[in-house]
């Protein structure tokens, strides 16, 4: 099996013989280089052992503590406060919309792997037009 991603060529299989003859397939046509078995694509880690591979996105999920100023906040087992309502905040201290349509985009891609986050990423997308201190 054969994934393309803009400049990215991943392949899987069980036939090492098909992998070596692909590989120098590949780099006849095209400029290329072999980086070994995949660590991290895309945001999501892959670990790949005997007992099965492995997918995670730990390592963007601490990227994207870090990059919003969030590395030392508290973790939570709900990242919702029971009974906090969000509101429009009209005459509150506007935000960078940009900053935070970047922050709400990086919260969606973790979804994937951490479904719990959904409903909260879903609550706060809701103010992306005119986010306010509130919001954050």
């Amino acid at each position: 099996m054969v994934s393309l991603d803009v400049d990215n060529l991943i392949f899987i299989g069980n036939d090492e013989a098909m992998f070596e003859r692909f590989k120098d397939f590949m780099k006849q046509g095209f400029d290329m280089s072999y980086l070994g078995k995949m660590k991290y694509f895309l945001g999501v880690e892959v670990v790949q052992s005997i007992e099965g591979i492995f997918i995670s996105q730990k390592k963007y999920a601490i990227e994207v503590l870090e990059r919003f100023g969030m590395k030392s906040c508290n973790p939570v087992k709900n990242p919702i406060i029971l009974g906090f309502k969000l509101v429009k905040d009209e005459g509150g201290t506007n935000i960078d919309a940009t900053a935070y349509k970047q922050m709400v985009g990086s919260l969606m891609y973790l979804t994937a792997f951490i479904p719990d986050l959904v409903y909260l990423v879903s609550l706060i997308s809701r103010f992306m037009q005119k986010p306010t201190e509130l919001h954050q």
